[in-house]
């Protein structure tokens, strides 16, 4: 008996990559026909490559599924389907039927539980079933009868090929996927959980359920969030389990009817005329003369890969430009393009020390080129040198409209060999970033989410751990197909996301006036860098030795016996074992807690908490600061040079890394003595300009509270006020102790502090402090209106915004429980953040530009949260003085003043 063959394929899946991958293609009448060129292309490849007596296209139904119904958030990230798509999905559907394919769209549904269905269906028939997709979630579907293939890429998965590309077997793939999340349907997994670990979990305790029932097992940070995420999993997996048993029989009464049809050679004929494939026409009608119209000639031949590296997002036209007659033709396409992707390739990610390996460009979807000039393979190639001279003048156009992922690292490159990056008008890392900042912007995550394209990875290029070889070891074959692929990308992305950030105001101008000029004061602040004193960080370290070797030896006294002090474990025997503490909390596996906020608490009544919390903080400051410092210190320039990220925190908040100068802690003797190593250039003092009490000013002008704004507008002390209206008494009998209550509570209800966090930090009973929160509302009634409003408003749209327009998005605003209590604690508190992020990045673009206009020597150095630390030579120190609040004052108009105080001195933690 001969054994059946079903083919089936994705249509969803294809005909996205399909509308991404390719050229906007148009016809004579101006119609879209890239998406429809592609899926035609592709489903004509299938059926000759593929072998089979029963097949189906399956697309998605309009409408929305089940899914939906049990997580509202549901492929809530993705934008909505773009306009040339939309008209072009009946052409496909009528295209598909035309050509003799049987096509299922089940209401309700997804086309993943259509196909799920069928070839659980075609199983139980003994059927062969092969799955033509790019979606890895199919990979769970894959048995002894059932495969996938990925007809752009031509990878095929059986059973042990699902296992070498993800490390498990198919029947784990969704506990896999589970953990990891699916950032493409917005599903979240344990946060930190990428395929390595969950590969390791899945490897030690077999399946999910194993490893949520043994998750008190598992240490690190990571355990941390897997024990958070356990209420959360469960649901995850439902969402991402493919239904195999959908009532498919009003739209197929049994397999036998998924048979290929014969090809509507007359429909077709129409079709391929109207959509100007001529090509294709010929084939089914031979004698057909010119077309009607105008024929797109891109349409022939275009989907044809040029490479042998990958082919899965229908690769255009990449070019490997190493003579200069080439250079020559590229230079002239660069000069008459009206935007242009440029992107670099280098030996390093420290941007100030990495030599320039090639530069790629793109100037429209699908063309891309790829200038090796430093690569050590032996392979003819152009001079570095002489390319960067002819590229100068239109690199320094400013002119000449360019677009980048990152370009503040690519500026640095060009700033290495003398040249000034100009004319930056777009960066898709920061289109992204204010699109939706809670997801992640690296390009291959973009690529996937929005484009539905894998791209390559830089791994894939040039190895991984211990055997990466750099890139200016690539072969510049391979170096080409990804250089390129990286230019082309980064356009197409651009044109993605740049309309929809172009259609609102708020984002509009927060991407323009914010973003984007930010982005040039912070690579002129990276370049400046800031001197440290190394000779004062030994001698600090040796103190600082000395001390944790004697709070080691009264650590183990206290304790009775030795043990190891970084160890939340052992701690935990010794707390609440052997010396029998009470336990404060739990974590989520039911074992007594050891976090510093338990320390914290028991260090109020017993002197070993309080002596492992200052082991605790002398180590880090020791590991972080003091020890790694002086390695960090550029040998050329002599200063460190941290890196400063804009698309990191949610909040609009810059991170500095590498070192990370934002987080030393000042509220201990050595964590401030860390600052003094921060010290002035010779003939310099350090300036900081700080924004006082920003987020509350900004908290009276979003609530337009009449009692704060007073407060604000008389200038009085706002915790001394606070603590007069609260305990009802005249201000100037305010006593030290009930400013410093009024000042938690201020502080404590921005970030939406409830009554029992009050009362742990005030120390008092729960009672007194909800009493404390009335008493506040009473006096404070705008406040407690902005965050009942702010809450409504987060629930119905999924976000807040700053008072500059800046989107803060709470993924969990509508989930239940405590994961909904605790993102409208976010949303209270992330506008003020948020502006206040938004705030001191006008701040820096207007003293930069005043630094310019004035011809000025100072530098700005550093930027930490609300503070702008300053080089300045002594004779400008007084106009600085009078200079910065007025110019940092005056970025924006609220209901309130900004308030600036200055401060200067020979270190950082004099001028502070």
């Amino acid at each position: 008996m001969t054994k059946h063959r079903l083919l089936l394929i994705d249509g969803s899946s294809y005909l996205y990559r399909a509308f991404h991958a390719m050229p906007d293609l148009r016809n004579g009448a101006g119609e879209p026909t890239g998406a429809i060129y592609g899926m035609v292309n592709m489903l004509r490849r299938a059926r000759t490559d593929i072998a089979a007596d029963h097949l189906a296209c399956v697309f998605d139904a309009k409408g929305k599924t089940f899914r939906d119904e049990m997580y509202a958030q549901y492929k809530a990230n993705r934008s909505p389907m773009p306009e040339d798509l939309v008209k072009q999905i009946e052409p496909i559907h009528a295209m598909v039927r035309a050509m003799g394919w049987p096509i299922l769209m089940v209401s309700g549904v997804e086309a993943d539980d259509v196909i799920g269905t069928l070839a659980t269906q075609a199983s139980a028939a003994g059927w062969e079933t092969i799955i033509s997709t790019g979606d890895k979630d199919l990979a769970q579907l894959v048995n002894s009868s059932v495969s996938l293939i990925n007809t752009m890429t031509n990878e095929s998965l059986n059973i042990a090929g699902v296992i070498n590309k993800f490390g498990v077997p198919p029947e784990r793939i969704v506990d896999y996927l589970t953990i990891i999340g699916d950032s493409v349907d917005n599903v979240p997994g344990v946060p930190k959980a990428g395929p390595k670990t969950a590969n390791k979990w899945l490897a030690e305790y077999g399946d999910l359920d194993n490893l949520m029932a043994s998750a008190d097992l598992v240490k690190g940070v990571v355990g941390d969030n897997l024990r958070a995420s356990l209420p959360w999993l469960l649901r995850a997996r439902e969402l991402l389990t493919i239904k195999t048993d959908c009532d498919l029989s009003p739209h197929l009464p049994g397999l036998d009817d998924l048979h290929a049809g014969t090809e509507d050679a007359s429909k077709l004929r129409e079709l391929f005329e109207r959509y100007a494939f001529k090509t294709w026409l010929r084939e089914v009608a031979p004698d057909t003369g010119k077309l009607s119209g105008e024929v797109l000639e891109l349409a022939e031949g275009v989907v044809a890969t040029t490479t042998t590296v990958r082919a899965d997002i229908l690769q255009g036209q990449y070019e490997c430009v190493v003579d200069k007659v080439h250079f020559e033709r590229w230079l002239a396409k660069l000069q008459q393009a009206q935007l242009v992707a440029v992107d670099t390739e280098t030996t390093s990610l420290d941007a100030l020390a990495a030599e320039l390996v090639g530069i790629s460009f793109s100037v429209e979807a699908g063309k891309a080129c790829y200038i090796p000039v430093a690569h050590r393979t032996g392979e003819t190639q152009l001079d570095r040198a002489w390319v960067l001279e002819r590229l100068l003048p239109w690199l320094e156009d400013a002119s000449k409209a360019k677009v980048g992922q990152n370009l503040k690292y690519d500026a640095h490159i060009f700033a290495n060999y003398g040249i000034t990056l100009q004319g930056i008008a777009f960066d898709t890392l920061l289109e992204s970033y204010v699109l939706e900042s809670h997801l992640p912007h690296n390009m291959d995550s973009m690529a996937e989410r929005h484009l539905g394209i894998k791209t390559i990875r830089y791994e894939e290029v040039c190895g991984k751990g211990v055997h990466q070889i750099g890139f200016d070891q690539v072969d510049l074959a391979t170096a080409c197909n990804y250089a390129a692929e990286d230019a082309d990308i980064t356009l197409r992305l651009h044109q993605f996301l740049w309309p929809q950030i172009a259609e609102n105001a708020g984002l509009c101008y927060v991407y323009q006036q914010i973003e984007l000029p930010a982005m040039r004061v912070l690579g002129i602040m990276e370049t400046n860098g800031i001197k440290v004193d190394t000779a004062l960080l030994a001698k600090q370290g040796q103190t600082v030795g000395k001390r944790l070797l004697s709070l080691e030896t009264e650590i183990h006294k206290l304790a009775g016996q030795p043990f190891n002090i970084q160890s939340p474990k052992q701690i935990g025997e010794i707390l609440f074992g052997q010396l029998q503490l009470p336990v404060i909390k739990k974590t989520p596996a039911g074992a007594p807690s050891t976090d510093e906020e338990v320390l914290q608490k028991l260090a109020e009544d017993y002197p070993l908490p309080a002596r492992i919390l200052d082991y605790r903080s002398l180590a880090k400051l020791m590991s972080t600061y003091i020890e790694k410092l002086p390695r960090m210190v550029n040998p050329k320039t002599g200063r460190v040079h941290t890196n400063f990220s804009q698309a990191v925190a949610v909040t609009g908040r810059l991170a500095s890394s590498e070192p990370n100068l934002q987080n030393i802690p000042v509220r201990t003797e050595e964590g401030r003595r860390i600052r003094e190593a921060f010290v002035a250039a010779e003939g310099c003092k350090l300036v900081s300009a700080d924004y006082s009490q920003i987020e509350l000013r900004i908290m009276a002008h979003i609530a337009q509270d009449k009692n704060l704004l007073a407060a604000f507008a008389a200038g009085l002390d706002v915790h001394q006020a606070t603590a007069a209206e609260i305990f009802g008494i005249p201000l100037d009998t305010v006593t030290a102790e009930q400013r410093r209550y009024a000042k938690v509570i201020n502080f404590g209800l921005i970030y939406g502090m409830s009554a029992f966090g009050l009362a742990g930090n005030l120390g008092i009973e729960r009672a007194a402090a909800q009493q404390y929160i009335d008493t506040y509302f009473e006096r404070y009634p705008g406040v407690a209106q902005y965050m009942e409003r702010t809450r409504l408003e987060a629930r119905e749209s999924g976000y807040v915004e700053t008072v500059f327009g800046r989107r803060l998005w709470l993924p969990e605003i509508k989930s239940s429980g405590p994961r909904r209590q605790g993102a409208e604690r976010a949303a209270i508190n992330a506008p003020m953040q948020g502006t206040a992020a938004d705030l001191i990045k006008l701040a820096m673009i207007a003293v930069q530009q005043w630094i310019e206009t004035e011809q000025l020597q100072t530098r700005m150095l550093l930027q930490v949260h609300d503070e702008l630390i300053f080089d300045t030579p002594y004779a400008e120190l007084d106009r600085l003085r009078e200079a910065l609040p007025d110019l940092m004052g005056s970025v924006a108009q609220l209901r309130v003043p900004l308030v600036v105080s200055i401060g200067m001195g020979n270190n950082w933690e004099e001028a502070h």
